[in-house]
């Protein structure tokens, strides 16, 4: 192994800055030292190499050859070492976003597909806020909001994402076929008191169905949508369910809506502030729940 014969880093770095400034005093400001702690690393330095590196004038420091020749080297040196230092120390810039959307479209829909947003944009660190009351979209809280409605909120812009059918469904196991069936079986209720408006409930389906001898307020209650599934799906009542949010399990055939009628809910909407309409990382995540493949974007069309 080779053994370099250096002198004093400090002393090296006390000269060149010296040499660059062409003084002591300015040096000292730079290195934040006293300029007679300069002017020693300086005359160590001369003394180790045995060559004078300045010719010292009253307001002046003024180089010889020697140490131009070694301010030169110094230079160039410090310029490599600094830069090999910024890059290897430099720290992506990544982005946090909060997304805030109610707990079923974030299990249901949004968290199978967050791989896609991580190859498009890695610098992108994705927050889900799972919750049924809209919160502020403040930077804070939340940049962007998936939430159901008429689309009108003041100062928020709002892209509709899909229209939002309830319907009636259940296991197949259950073997219901037709509406006058359903006094027999439980119903499964979704209840959140922390929701905005009103949920699509059997008694507004019951009225909108004229079902006579049903306890609509009998049964299996949830505070969550996706316990209301999973307890459909196991044969333990009938449930009235966003029909966006079940897909799959209709097309797999562990769900079926055994009869009608279908009732009309609120839309769904991204909404994010006006005033961040051409922000690129509010566009980044507007993109992607707007390229979702299979998803509820392609279920309003």
């Amino acid at each position: 192994m080779t053994h370099r014969r250096l002198p004093s880093l400090s002393a090296l770095r006390a000269f060149e800055a010296a040499a660059r400034h062409e003084s002591a005093k300015q040096a000292a400001l730079e290195l934040s030292v006293t300029a007679t702690a300069i002017s020693h690393q300086v005359r160590g330095l001369e003394e180790s190499l045995g060559v004078s590196l300045f010719v010292r004038k009253p307001r002046q420091l003024e180089l010889t050859a020697q140490g131009r020749e070694l301010q030169e080297v110094l230079e160039s040196a410090f310029d490599s070492i600094s830069t090999a230092v910024e890059r290897l120390s430099a720290v992506p810039c990544r982005q946090a976003v909060t997304l805030s959307t109610t707990p079923a479209v974030a299990v249901r829909w949004l968290l199978s597909w967050v791989c896609l947003l991580r190859e498009s944009h890695p610098d992108i660190d994705l927050r889900i806020h799972a919750s049924h009351e809209p919160v502020a979209l403040d930077g804070v809280t939340a940049d962007l909001a998936i939430r159901y409605g008429d689309g009108r909120w003041p100062g928020l812009v709002a892209e509709k994402l899909f229209d939002n059918t309830f319907i009636p469904t259940c296991s197949p196991h259950l073997g219901l076929h037709d509406v006058a069936q359903l006094a027999s079986h439980s119903l499964i209720h979704f209840r959140n008191e922390d929701a905005v408006s009103s949920p699509i409930d059997w008694a507004a389906w019951q009225k909108l169905a004229k079902v006579p001898g049903l306890d609509v307020s009998a049964g299996l209650v949830f505070s969550d949508e996706t316990h209301a599934v999973s307890a459909a799906i196991g044969g333990q009542g009938v449930a009235l369910m966003s029909r966006p949010l079940i897909e799959d399990e209709l097309r797999e055939g562990r769900l079926v809506q055994p009869f009608g009628p279908s009732f009309e809910g609120k839309p769904f909407y991204l909404v994010y502030p006006e005033s961040r309409r051409n922000d690129p990382t509010i566009l980044a995540i507007r993109d992607w729940v707007m390229s979702v493949p299979g998803g509820l974007c392609t279920l309003s069309g």
